[in-house]
C-alpha cells in the first residue's frame, strides 16, 4: 500500500490575449518543435479570419466547435480468454476536449490550403455547423462503440 497521497491536478494556464484555458489547450496541441510564438500565430490568426467572416466572437466559434466534435464513447480493447474485443466505454469531460482538440487540429492539417491558420478557421466554422473531418471522426467513434455494445459488460 502506498504512503503517499495523490497528485494534485494541474489547472491550464490562460492565454495572454483572450484569457481563455480552451484556447491555450488548443496552442499546447498546435505546438511543433517547442515554436510556440508560431503556435500562437496560427491559432490567433485562424480566429482573427474567424472574426472577419462572421462578424461574431471567435471564442464563441471555438466552443461551439469543441463542443460538437467532444466524444461520449469510445472504444478501448481489451484481450479476454484469447480474445481480443474493442470494448466501449464513456469517456469524461477532460479527456473528450483533449481528443476533441487532437482530431480538429488533424482534420486541419489534412486540408488543402495555402497557410495553417486559413485551414484552422476553415475546419473550426465547419465543425461548429457540424460537418467536416473531425465531426466525421466522432461519429466513426461512436458507430465503433454502438457496434461493440454486447461487450459492454467486459468492462
Amino acid at each position: 500500500m502506498s504512503r503517499r497521497g495523490t497528485a494534485a491536478k494541474k489547472k491550464e494556464k490562460f492565454d495572454p490575449i483572450y484569457h481563455n484555458r480552451l484556447v491555450n489547450m488548443v496552442i499546447n496541441r498546435i505546438l511543433k518543435h517547442g515554436k510556440k510564438s508560431l503556435a500562437y500565430k496560427i491559432l490567433y490568426g485562424a480566429l482573427k479570419k474567424i472574426h472577419q467572416k462572421k462578424e461574431t466572437n471567435p471564442l464563441l466559434v471555438l466552443r461551439a466547435a469543441i463542443g460538437k466534435i467532444t466524444p461520449r464513447l469510445a472504444v478501448k480493447t481489451r484481450r479476454k480468454s484469447g480474445l481480443t474485443r474493442q470494448i466501449p466505454i464513456e469517456i469524461k469531460s477532460p479527456l473528450g476536449k483533449a481528443l476533441a482538440i487532437r482530431w480538429l487540429l488533424a482534420a486541419a492539417r489534412k486540408r488543402p490550403g495555402r497557410n495553417m491558420a486559413f485551414k484552422l478557421s476553415s475546419e473550426l466554422m465547419d465543425a461548429a455547423k457540424g460537418r467536416g473531418d473531425a465531426i466525421r471522426k466522432r461519429e466513426e467513434t461512436h458507430r465503433m462503440a454502438e457496434a461493440n455494445k454486447a461487450f459492454a459488460h467486459l468492462r
